[in-house]
Protein backbone atom coordinates (compact mmCIF):
# COMPACT_ATOMS: atom_id res chain seq x y z
CA UNK A 1 0.00 0.00 0.00
CA UNK A 2 1.49 3.58 -1.02
CA UNK A 3 2.32 5.35 1.93
CA UNK A 4 -0.16 8.76 2.01
CA UNK A 5 2.24 10.34 3.81
CA UNK A 6 3.61 13.78 3.35
CA UNK A 7 6.99 14.49 3.10
CA UNK A 8 8.11 17.52 5.69
CA UNK A 9 9.08 19.79 3.14
CA UNK A 10 5.89 19.49 1.75
CA UNK A 11 3.93 20.94 4.27
CA UNK A 12 4.69 24.60 4.60
CA UNK A 13 4.42 25.37 0.84
CA UNK A 14 1.07 24.27 0.95
CA UNK A 15 0.11 26.37 3.96
CA UNK A 16 1.35 29.54 2.37
CA UNK A 17 -0.01 28.78 -0.39
CA UNK A 18 -3.40 29.11 1.01
CA UNK A 19 -2.57 32.06 2.95
CA UNK A 20 -1.80 34.01 -0.38
CA UNK A 21 -4.43 33.17 -1.60
CA UNK A 22 -6.47 33.93 0.97
CA UNK A 23 -5.10 37.22 0.96
CA UNK A 24 -5.45 37.75 -2.58
CA UNK A 25 -9.02 37.06 -2.21
CA UNK A 26 -9.52 39.97 0.69
CA UNK A 27 -7.75 42.62 -1.48
CA UNK A 28 -9.84 41.63 -4.09
CA UNK A 29 -12.92 42.42 -2.43
CA UNK A 30 -11.88 45.23 -0.65
CA UNK A 31 -10.49 46.67 -3.90
CA UNK A 32 -13.81 46.03 -5.54
CA UNK A 33 -15.70 47.81 -2.69
CA UNK A 34 -14.04 50.69 -2.91
CA UNK A 35 -14.51 50.79 -6.27
CA UNK A 36 -18.74 50.67 -5.81
CA UNK A 37 -18.92 53.63 -3.15
CA UNK A 38 -19.72 56.80 -4.32
CA UNK A 39 -17.15 59.78 -4.43
CA UNK A 40 -18.52 62.53 -2.43
CA UNK A 41 -17.08 65.69 -3.69
CA UNK A 42 -16.64 68.66 -0.93
CA UNK A 43 -18.49 72.08 -1.33
CA UNK A 44 -16.84 75.12 -3.13
CA UNK A 45 -16.30 77.54 -0.44
CA UNK A 46 -16.93 80.80 -1.91
CA UNK A 47 -15.86 83.62 -0.28
CA UNK A 48 -17.87 85.63 1.98
CA UNK A 49 -17.80 89.12 3.21
CA UNK A 50 -18.85 89.26 6.63
CA UNK A 51 -20.95 92.20 7.90
CA UNK A 52 -20.28 94.47 10.81
CA UNK A 53 -21.56 93.47 13.71
CA UNK A 54 -24.00 95.37 15.81
CA UNK A 55 -22.70 97.77 18.75
CA UNK A 56 -23.74 95.61 21.84
CA UNK A 57 -26.40 97.53 23.31
CA UNK A 58 -24.75 98.96 27.15
CA UNK A 59 -27.41 97.91 30.11
CA UNK A 60 -26.92 100.88 32.89
CA UNK A 61 -26.74 99.15 35.86
CA UNK A 62 -29.71 99.63 38.71
CA UNK A 63 -29.25 101.74 41.01
CA UNK A 64 -28.53 100.13 44.07
CA UNK A 65 -29.39 101.27 47.54
CA UNK A 66 -27.03 98.96 49.33
CA UNK A 67 -23.57 98.58 47.86
CA UNK A 68 -22.31 95.07 46.90
CA UNK A 69 -18.42 95.51 47.06
CA UNK A 70 -16.43 95.84 50.29
CA UNK A 71 -17.65 99.03 52.45
CA UNK A 72 -15.72 102.37 52.55
CA UNK A 73 -15.93 103.86 56.02
CA UNK A 74 -15.53 107.76 55.43
CA UNK A 75 -14.22 109.32 58.54
CA UNK A 76 -16.16 112.53 59.16
CA UNK A 77 -14.24 115.64 59.16
CA UNK A 78 -14.89 117.56 61.73
CA UNK A 79 -14.22 121.15 62.05
CA UNK A 80 -11.60 122.46 64.73
CA UNK A 81 -14.02 124.02 67.36
CA UNK A 82 -13.01 128.09 67.72
CA UNK A 83 -11.36 128.47 70.80
CA UNK A 84 -12.21 132.77 70.46
CA UNK A 85 -14.46 134.31 73.53
CA UNK A 86 -17.72 136.73 72.49
CA UNK A 87 -16.87 139.75 73.08
CA UNK A 88 -19.27 139.49 76.11
CA UNK A 89 -16.27 136.87 77.67
CA UNK A 90 -13.57 138.52 76.20
CA UNK A 91 -12.20 139.60 79.64
CA UNK A 92 -12.10 135.90 81.32
CA UNK A 93 -9.55 135.42 78.50
CA UNK A 94 -7.59 138.30 78.71
CA UNK A 95 -7.17 137.54 82.86
CA UNK A 96 -6.29 134.52 82.14
CA UNK A 97 -3.81 135.11 79.39
CA UNK A 98 -2.02 138.43 80.36
CA UNK A 99 0.39 137.13 83.10
CA UNK A 100 1.76 134.95 80.68
CA UNK A 101 2.94 138.33 78.45
CA UNK A 102 5.35 139.94 81.27
CA UNK A 103 7.62 138.89 84.01
CA UNK A 104 6.95 142.23 85.82
CA UNK A 105 3.02 140.59 86.46
CA UNK A 106 2.76 143.05 89.84
CA UNK A 107 2.30 145.68 87.26
CA UNK A 108 -0.78 144.23 85.97
CA UNK A 109 -2.85 146.05 88.58
CA UNK A 110 -2.06 148.90 86.44
CA UNK A 111 -4.74 147.12 83.52
CA UNK A 112 -8.51 148.25 83.98
CA UNK A 113 -9.98 144.59 83.51
CA UNK A 114 -13.62 145.42 82.63
CA UNK A 115 -14.34 145.59 79.13
CA UNK A 116 -10.87 145.43 77.71
CA UNK A 117 -11.50 145.22 74.22
CA UNK A 118 -14.00 148.00 74.17
CA UNK A 119 -11.71 150.14 75.74
CA UNK A 120 -8.89 149.30 73.73
CA UNK A 121 -10.67 150.07 70.30
CA UNK A 122 -12.32 153.48 71.82
CA UNK A 123 -9.06 155.03 73.69
CA UNK A 124 -6.92 154.10 70.50
CA UNK A 125 -9.28 155.58 68.01
CA UNK A 126 -9.81 158.67 70.30
CA UNK A 127 -6.05 159.03 71.04
CA UNK A 128 -5.96 158.70 66.64
CA UNK A 129 -7.33 162.11 66.56
CA UNK A 130 -5.78 163.87 69.31
CA UNK A 131 -8.90 163.42 71.89
CA UNK A 132 -7.92 161.85 75.11
CA UNK A 133 -11.22 159.52 76.26
CA UNK A 134 -10.02 158.90 80.29
CA UNK A 135 -12.89 157.25 80.95
CA UNK A 136 -12.07 154.62 78.22
CA UNK A 137 -8.73 154.58 79.23
CA UNK A 138 -7.61 150.67 79.35
CA UNK A 139 -5.24 151.96 82.36
CA UNK A 140 -5.97 153.41 85.61
CA UNK A 141 -4.83 156.75 86.32
CA UNK A 142 -1.68 157.76 87.85
CA UNK A 143 -2.36 158.64 91.58
CA UNK A 144 0.22 161.29 91.28
CA UNK A 145 -1.27 164.73 89.94
CA UNK A 146 1.00 166.96 87.02
CA UNK A 147 2.60 169.40 89.52
CA UNK A 148 4.58 172.61 88.05
CA UNK A 149 7.39 174.27 89.83
CA UNK A 150 7.72 177.78 91.01
CA UNK A 151 10.82 179.60 90.87
CA UNK A 152 12.31 182.96 91.02
CA UNK A 153 14.11 184.49 87.95
CA UNK A 154 15.28 188.31 87.85
CA UNK A 155 12.50 189.11 90.69
CA UNK A 156 9.59 187.37 88.45
CA UNK A 157 7.53 184.23 89.32
CA UNK A 158 8.45 181.73 86.77
CA UNK A 159 6.85 178.32 87.06
CA UNK A 160 8.69 175.63 85.60
CA UNK A 161 8.33 172.04 84.15
CA UNK A 162 9.01 169.73 87.11
CA UNK A 163 10.78 166.86 85.31
CA UNK A 164 9.95 164.92 88.08
CA UNK A 165 5.93 164.97 87.99
CA UNK A 166 7.10 162.70 84.86
CA UNK A 167 8.33 159.77 87.20
CA UNK A 168 4.47 159.01 87.87
CA UNK A 169 4.63 157.13 84.60
CA UNK A 170 8.06 155.13 85.20
CA UNK A 171 5.28 152.14 86.62
CA UNK A 172 3.06 152.36 83.54
CA UNK A 173 6.84 152.34 80.97
CA UNK A 174 8.27 149.58 82.77
CA UNK A 175 4.93 147.66 82.08
CA UNK A 176 4.82 148.23 78.37
CA UNK A 177 8.67 147.36 78.42
CA UNK A 178 8.26 144.26 80.15
CA UNK A 179 5.74 142.70 77.59
CA UNK A 180 6.59 140.33 74.73
CA UNK A 181 6.24 142.56 71.60
CA UNK A 182 5.56 139.30 69.57
CA UNK A 183 3.05 137.59 71.80
CA UNK A 184 1.12 140.70 72.14
CA UNK A 185 0.70 141.68 68.33
CA UNK A 186 0.16 137.99 67.92
CA UNK A 187 -3.19 138.45 70.35
CA UNK A 188 -3.68 140.85 68.77
CA UNK A 189 -4.56 139.21 65.26
CA UNK A 190 -5.89 136.26 67.09
CA UNK A 191 -8.53 138.72 68.68
CA UNK A 192 -8.78 140.70 65.39
CA UNK A 193 -12.79 139.36 64.76
CA UNK A 194 -13.51 140.87 68.54
CA UNK A 195 -11.51 143.94 67.87
CA UNK A 196 -13.49 144.63 64.68
CA UNK A 197 -16.94 144.15 66.33
CA UNK A 198 -16.17 146.50 68.69
CA UNK A 199 -14.97 148.84 66.53
CA UNK A 200 -18.06 148.37 64.10
CA UNK A 201 -20.21 149.19 66.95
CA UNK A 202 -18.74 152.81 67.04
CA UNK A 203 -20.13 152.91 63.28
CA UNK A 204 -17.18 152.51 60.82
CA UNK A 205 -18.48 149.37 59.46
CA UNK A 206 -15.94 149.40 56.26
CA UNK A 207 -12.94 150.86 57.67
CA UNK A 208 -9.89 148.47 59.09
CA UNK A 209 -9.15 148.87 62.35
CA UNK A 210 -5.28 147.86 62.31
CA UNK A 211 -5.02 151.62 60.10
CA UNK A 212 -6.18 153.61 62.94
CA UNK A 213 -4.23 151.49 65.31
CA UNK A 214 -1.47 152.29 63.08
CA UNK A 215 -2.23 156.19 62.98
CA UNK A 216 -2.08 156.56 66.80
CA UNK A 217 1.37 154.75 66.71
CA UNK A 218 2.40 156.87 64.20
CA UNK A 219 1.34 159.99 66.35
CA UNK A 220 3.74 158.74 69.00
CA UNK A 221 6.83 158.48 66.62
CA UNK A 222 6.02 161.43 65.43
CA UNK A 223 5.82 163.47 68.35
CA UNK A 224 8.89 165.78 69.23
CA UNK A 225 9.91 166.89 72.65
CA UNK A 226 10.64 170.48 72.71
CA UNK A 227 14.40 171.18 73.10
CA UNK A 228 13.99 174.43 75.23
CA UNK A 229 12.58 174.73 78.93
CA UNK A 230 8.78 174.55 78.88
CA UNK A 231 6.91 177.37 80.68
CA UNK A 232 3.82 177.22 82.29
CA UNK A 233 0.89 179.46 83.45
CA UNK A 234 -1.82 179.09 86.14
CA UNK A 235 -4.58 181.59 85.37
CA UNK A 236 -6.86 179.04 86.57
CA UNK A 237 -6.78 175.93 88.87
CA UNK A 238 -5.22 174.50 85.67
CA UNK A 239 -1.84 174.83 84.46
CA UNK A 240 -1.05 175.98 80.69
CA UNK A 241 1.94 176.21 78.66
CA UNK A 242 3.05 179.43 78.34
CA UNK A 243 4.58 179.20 74.88
CA UNK A 244 1.31 179.36 72.55
CA UNK A 245 2.36 177.02 69.77
CA UNK A 246 2.67 174.02 72.58
CA UNK A 247 -0.77 175.01 74.02
CA UNK A 248 -2.42 174.54 70.56
CA UNK A 249 -1.38 170.80 70.59
CA UNK A 250 -3.83 168.36 71.04
CA UNK A 251 -4.81 166.62 74.48
CA UNK A 252 -2.88 163.44 73.16
CA UNK A 253 0.47 165.25 71.86
CA UNK A 254 0.39 167.06 75.54
CA UNK A 255 0.36 164.01 77.16
CA UNK A 256 3.05 162.83 75.51
CA UNK A 257 4.62 165.87 76.48
CA UNK A 258 3.78 165.46 79.89
CA UNK A 259 5.58 161.76 79.48
CA UNK A 260 8.60 163.45 80.06
CA UNK A 261 11.46 162.83 77.44
CA UNK A 262 13.08 159.87 78.68
CA UNK A 263 10.08 157.72 78.97
CA UNK A 264 8.54 159.16 75.64
CA UNK A 265 11.95 157.52 74.20
CA UNK A 266 11.36 154.13 75.85
CA UNK A 267 7.38 154.47 74.66
CA UNK A 268 8.51 155.33 71.01
CA UNK A 269 11.41 151.92 70.74
CA UNK A 270 8.87 149.69 72.09
CA UNK A 271 6.02 151.11 69.85
CA UNK A 272 8.49 150.98 66.20
CA UNK A 273 9.03 146.86 67.40
CA UNK A 274 5.23 146.62 67.80
CA UNK A 275 4.69 148.89 64.46
CA UNK A 276 6.76 146.77 62.27
CA UNK A 277 5.07 143.73 63.37
CA UNK A 278 2.09 144.53 62.99
CA UNK A 279 2.87 145.72 59.39
CA UNK A 280 4.72 142.37 58.82
CA UNK A 281 1.84 140.28 59.84
CA UNK A 282 -1.05 142.84 58.16
CA UNK A 283 0.63 142.21 54.44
Amino acid sequence: MENSQETPSSVPWGIISGIIIVVIAILWFTLAEDKAKPVIELPVVEEVIEAPLPEPEIIEPEEIDEPITEDVIEEEIVEPESLLPTLAESDAWLEEKLPTITWRKELLKLVIDDDMIRRFVVFTDNFSQGILAYEHSPLIKPTASFSGREINEDGQVVIKWDETSSRRFSLYVDLLRSVDSETLVSWYFELKPLVDEAYQELGYPEENFTDILQDAITKVLDMEIPKESIELVRPSVMYQYKNEEIEKLDDAEKLMLRLGKENLLVIKSVLLEISEKIARENN
